[in-house]
């Protein structure tokens, strides 16, 4: 299968609206493939009015987005590459343990059920939503200084202000604490399919100052596939933090994820 009739399907993380990958998708359809980025369920169309509504996405879960994404996949022409940022990146190992999705690349992905140690940073940003919880059943909106920590850290502020202004959206707050009672819950939804021997290949991707997702989050995520011959790459951007997929540097991380395709023939 060539880029020409390729699917591609981008899946956004928390707190950002699925339109932060309009420059991902200009990309990737100059490249050959046939790129779409739905948002989450519950998202509207566009930022603003995602804002207005928040209670369309409250309560949703983390099996609730992977259903959203499978039935989008099952309604295409061919099983796609599934590009996933944050919890996009938990949702798009799920399609692809699944067998839902060709290929996938999950960019600094929430932690999955049998990641044990989250670093402090994040479990800051997860406080967010954890530290109330009636949250589990609401939407949650970052504020700019908590946009700034979690996101924007790398960057100067002033990017970081312009980035939340353009793409900052409320989030359903369940996904969070899904994950956080992982690893103490049997069929938790945050559970991947690691053993899957007859996937197609997975790139994870590391960020040196990401304060949501860390370093290490990425690294133990790499090492729960060690048990499957299926191939499981790694690549590090030892300078960048969460918001690599929209910042001033997002082309470089879109051109290394380009080059790994080409690289396994995808």
């Amino acid at each position: 299968m060539t880029p020409a009739n390729t699917p591609v399907i981008f899946v956004h993380g928390l707190w950002l609206h699925a339109t932060s990958w309009d420059q991902w998708v200009d990309l990737f359809r100059e490249a050959g493939y046939a790129p779409l980025a739905p948002g989450w369920p519950g998202d509207a169309d566009t930022v603003d009015e995602t804002r207005r509504q928040p209670e369309r996405v409250a309560g949703k879960g983390i099996d609730d987005v992977v259903a959203h994404y499978a039935q989008i996949i099952r309604g295409l022409d061919a099983p796609p590459i599934a590009i996933g940022h944050s919890f996009g990146g938990l949702v798009v190992q799920r399609l692809l343990g699944q067998d839902l999705a060709a290929a996938a690349v999950a960019i600094e992905p929430a932690p999955i059920k049998g990641v044990l140690f989250l670093p402090p940073s994040a479990l800051k940003v997860a406080s967010v939503a954890l530290r109330k919880p009636a949250n589990r059943k609401l939407a949650v909106a970052l504020t700019r200084e908590q946009f700034r920590y979690g996101f924007g850290n790398a960057l100067p502020a002033q990017e970081s202000d312009e980035l939340y202004d353009r793409w900052a959206i409320p989030s359903p707050g369940k996904p969070l604490f899904e994950a956080a009672a992982a690893n103490f819950t049997p069929n938790s939804p945050a559970k991947v399919n690691t053993r899957n021997k007859t996937r197609g290949p997975l790139l994870v991707t590391a960020g040196g100052k990401d304060h949501t997702v860390p370093h290490t989050i990425s690294t133990s995520t790499r090492r729960l596939y060690h048990r499957s011959p299926a191939i499981t790459d790694l690549r590090e951007f030892p300078d960048r933090g969460h918001s690599l997929t929209i910042d001033h540097g997002w082309r470089d991380v879109a051109q290394e994820v380009l080059d790994w395709l080409k690289q396994r023939s995808l």
